[in-house]
């Protein structure tokens, strides 16, 4: 049909389909109902033409078009071809009330557009997926349903471009979401003149990989003509093999188009007063567009070319083709309104009986039902069961440390996922909270002390209350203690919230069940529910509060008294340590003390050079002192080793690397002591006092709770008052749901009727019916 020409008659049969089919992408608007109409879905990137070829397609101008994005919200366009409409009658679909339209002018409708988009605009989402839904009836339209996305945008890469990058990625998530509807055909828009180049394509393909529903549409062909030198490369542009386009597209090949730019208006601006105008340039340009690619080619174009090439060639494709897929659908359109239509039957007989069981009795069983149902969810979850679909509630171990924190120590580092068990798993309940005990297991067993400095030691050693003399034992305990108390602090802190995460996700999980598994949530009682909520949530950050600080007592005690049967786990390691100190440091303890007296200044490595005996006397370790050796050189040898040992550790204060050393096996023995114990001892209070106290002590709590709240004022459990309201107005709403959808399912039952009489009558020619 061509832009300006009076268009074929529509016979009362198909008009009263394509009506049925409006108000059926309506209906699925409106009530979020599982099926949709078919339509066609407009799909390109920023400046394709994508609003200039919707106005093309419908005869008449109304959008707001331009360079940038010009389209922030999906406009839905049911247009209704009306011989008696010389000029376009247009209902815009109120927003707040789906079943209320407005008749505006054009104008009217492309202000609402316009300043939609400015408000858009200054918001932070930018753009918003609730279309806007217009209804056109003129006798210059073709029966489509047409759906004008946002376009699609491709930012420059660069940190600069982070607040582009970002409405990038916010367009393409909306578009996808409309490309997965099944019923929808997908008008792909591409300007370019080489088929390798897929711009629009690439995100097409990611919903329709073999562009089995898909239109590819190359706009602008007026501005592509002129830039071919050969003709071989029209050839191949009108004519692209199927392995450039990556699929078999309807149609077998693309469609070409071109709108005359220039607005319809009385302004000075605009290019053509009225829309039978602007027709008129189509019509006008569609013919030039052939002429000029005639030339090119040195040839008439033959008839399968024609037919793709113009506005009015795309609009007849669509037409018929969305024709097509509507009577095909009207069997499948009954069953599914059929099943809705029961559906809702059954939602309002629910209704119905809630409103009969708000008497308080009522309300007491099912509150008390609901409580031990929701008990024996939390138990199931923390025993172990895969009844919750892991990628709805399961966390990874990346999820779950940045929702629940993670372990990281003085040094900022976080251990490696890789070497915790399961850590890429998706998990929930009784398994998420055992892999995060493992893992503090793996990162507290792991620590070492941090490293001493010489002046710690030095500052540690300060002075006694009877003396000035080092205490190297002292010091080690001082700096051990220290160390230990600011290392695993923080590790308490952070396995108390970790299993609090946790623990509270199991809330949220157990509800579904309830709701999606056994049926038995208590829909419409969001106050109870947030009562249920409120005391599981305060009980489990009450207790994990309480079981840190028993934990925390814990860890105070072992950092403020040295007990060596406690703190020293290994004193085979450290005798060893010392044994072979003092093999290394012989010298040092054979002197003989009359050759030379004792030096102040002296160090504890420097004795070797300063006390040296012309007869040494055998190498005696402290092993040998500690057996009780009693030979008289012994005897002297440790006497003497004695001597030396005060005038190394208590009476000089210049720190020796020997007696460094001492401190620090010292410190490394009472640290790593410290840290068996903490570990030990916080995984079994957080078992004891966090994990049990919700399966022994939470049912007696929840319980008394509810039968206090009973006792007070049923309605502050229940809100029984706006309950009936909402009630109420859920009852109004599915009836008129329900008489929508049996007024629309009597329409489609119509339709089909009338379509199997007119396969069945028989042809006129051959005598032959169409079912033959």
């Amino acid at each position: 049909m061509e832009c300006g020409a009076e268009p074929p008659a529509v016979d009362h049969d198909k008009w009263r389909l394509y009506e049925a089919y409006n108000e059926l992408h309506g209906l699925a608007q409106e009530f979020d109902t599982p099926f949709d109409a078919p339509a066609v879905l407009v799909v390109g990137h920023q400046t394709d033409g994508k609003s200039a070829l919707v106005e093309a397609l419908m005869g008449f101008q109304f959008n707001h078009v331009g360079g940038g994005t010009k389209t922030r919200r999906p406009i839905t366009l049911h247009m209704k071809y009306d011989p008696d409409c010389e000029a376009p009658i247009c209902h815009l679909v109120s927003d707040d009330d789906p079943i209320v339209a407005h008749q505006k002018s054009l104008h009217e409708i492309q202000a609402f557009i316009e300043a939609e988009n400015l408000r858009l605009e200054s918001e932070s989402s930018q753009f918003s997926a609730k279309e806007i839904t217009i209804r056109v009836e003129y006798k210059y339209c073709p029966n489509l349903t047409i759906i004008d996305t946002p376009g699609l945008i491709a930012p420059a890469p660069g940190g600069k471009n982070r607040v582009l990058q970002g409405q990038a990625r916010a367009v393409e998530s909306l578009v996808r979401a409309k490309m997965q509807h099944k019923e929808f055909i997908i008008l792909c828009l591409e300007d370019c003149s080489d088929w390798s180049n897929a711009t629009t394509r690439r995100v097409v393909m990611q919903i329709d990989p073999e562009l089995s529903r898909t239109v590819i549409v190359s706009t602008k062909l007026d501005t592509k003509i002129p830039q071919f030198a050969r003709s071989s490369d029209v050839e191949v542009f009108l004519l692209p093999p199927s392995c450039a386009l990556d699929g078999i597209v309807l149609g077998d090949s693309p469609f070409f188009t071109s709108v005359p730019s220039g607005r319809v208006g009385s302004g000075h601006d605009s290019v053509y007063k009225t829309n039978d105008e602007f027709k008129e340039a189509i019509a006008l340009r569609e013919k030039e567009d052939v002429t000029l690619l005639e030339e090119k080619l040195c040839r008439p174009l033959a008839e399968k070319e024609k037919v793709r090439i113009g506005v009015s060639k795309l609009r007849t494709f669509l037409e018929e083709l969305l024709q097509k897929r509507y009577m095909d659908s009207v069997p499948l359109i009954i069953s599914l309104l059929d099943k809705e239509y029961r559906s809702t039957t059954r939602k309002l007989n629910e209704i119905d009986q809630e409103l009969s069981n708000l008497d308080e009795v009522t309300l007491k069983e099912k509150g008390r039902a609901f409580h031990d149902l929701f008990l024996t969810k939390l138990s199931l979850l923390l025993k172990g069961t895969v009844v919750a679909p892991p990628d709805k509630f399961g966390e990874t171990l990346q999820d779950e440390r940045i929702n629940g924190g993670a372990f990281v120590g003085t040094n900022g580092h976080q251990f490696p996922q890789k070497l915790i068990p399961n850590a890429g798993m998706r998990l929930y309940g009784g398994a998420q909270y055992h892999r995060a005990m493992a893992e503090f297991r793996f990162v507290v067993g792991g620590v070492k002390c941090p490293p001493i400095t010489r002046e710690e030691i030095v500052n540690a050693c300060g002075v006694e209350d009877i003396h000035d003399g080092a205490n190297y034992s002292r010091t080690a305990c001082v700096i051990a203690v220290a160390k230990a108390r600011d290392t695993f602090e923080p590790y308490l802190h952070q396995l108390g919230s970790r299993l609090l995460h946790i623990l509270k996700r199991l809330l949220p999980i157990s509800v579904y069940l309830l709701q999606q598994k056994d049926g038995e949530y208590l829909s419409g009682h969001q106050v109870f529910l947030n009562r249920v909520s409120s005391a599981f949530n305060n009980f489990a950050e009450s207790t994990e509060k309480a079981c840190r600080e028993k934990c925390m007592e814990d860890l105070v005690s072992t950092t403020r008294y040295v007990s060596w049967s406690l703190h020293n786990k290994n004193r085979a390691g450290l005798r060893h340590f010392l044994d072979s100190f003092c093999g290394s440091d012989q010298p040092i303890m054979g002197g003989n003390l009359g050759s030379g007296g004792l030096s102040q200044d002296s160090t504890f490595g420097s004795l070797s050079n300063e006390r040296q005996d012309n007869k040494p006397r055998p190498d005696v370790k402290l092993s040998q002192l500690a057996s009780g050796v009693d030979s008289s050189s012994c005897i002297q040898g440790t006497e003497a080793r004695l001597v030396d040992l005060l005038d190394c550790t208590l009476w000089n204060r210049r720190l020796a690397p020997s007696s460094e050393r001492i401190v620090h096996a010292l410190v490394q023995q009472i640290f790593h002591g410290i840290r068996e114990y903490f570990l030990a001892s916080a995984e079994l209070k957080f078992n004891c006092f966090l994990l049990m106290p919700v399966v022994d002590k939470l049912p007696v709590l929840l319980r008394e709770d509810l039968e206090s709240a009973f006792e007070s004022e049923l309605d502050t459990v229940f809100d029984i008052t706006n309950l009936v309201h909402s009630l109420s107005q859920r009852k109004r709403d599915a009836e008129v749901e329900l008489r929508r959808i049996k007024k629309l399912k009597e329409k489609f039952r119509v339709v089909h009727q009338q379509l199997i009489l007119q396969q069945s009558k028989p042809d006129i020619k051959t005598g032959e019916s169409d079912t033959k």
